[in-house]
């Protein structure tokens, strides 16, 4: 038997047991989210809300699929995942982005984070 609850306007169906079926659309548009966020599976499984086994099968069925080799990656909008970790303060007060390779920013007021945001934004479009 399904269950159908509502979640914020849309509508979950859910089995007997209680586990939630994620329409193929949605699966597919966080596989495409996945593919570009640079994150481990089990952080991204567990930002996106979906328990890892269920994401790692995702992934694997997707893996195994003909056409999944000559499939283009299609455009998730606007939206990017990030990782962000607090480890320790900065003297200064101002937000710290450690970027790979050891580059350090600092960011400590208001007009630095908008030119922060254009860098990041400038560093994710591809060459």
């Amino acid at each position: 038997m399904t269950d159908m609850q509502s979640s914020g306007g849309a509508i979950i169906k859910a089995d007997e047991h209680g586990r939630v079926r994620t329409p193929a659309a949605r699966r597919e548009s966080l596989l495409v989210e996945f593919d570009q966020s640079g994150l481990s599976g089990p952080k991204f499984a567990a930002l996106a809300g979906i328990k890892y086994q269920t994401f790692a099968g995702w992934v694997r069925r997707r893996r195994l699929r003909p056409d999944a080799a000559n499939a283009p990656a299609k455009p998730i909008g606007p939206g990017r995942w990030l990782e962000a970790v607090v480890a320790e303060a900065s003297p200064t007060g101002a937000l710290v982005l450690q970027w790979p390779g050891g580059l350090r920013t600092e960011v400590g007021n208001e007009r630095q984070a908008v030119l922060a945001a254009a860098l990041i934004q400038a560093l994710a479009r591809p060459c």
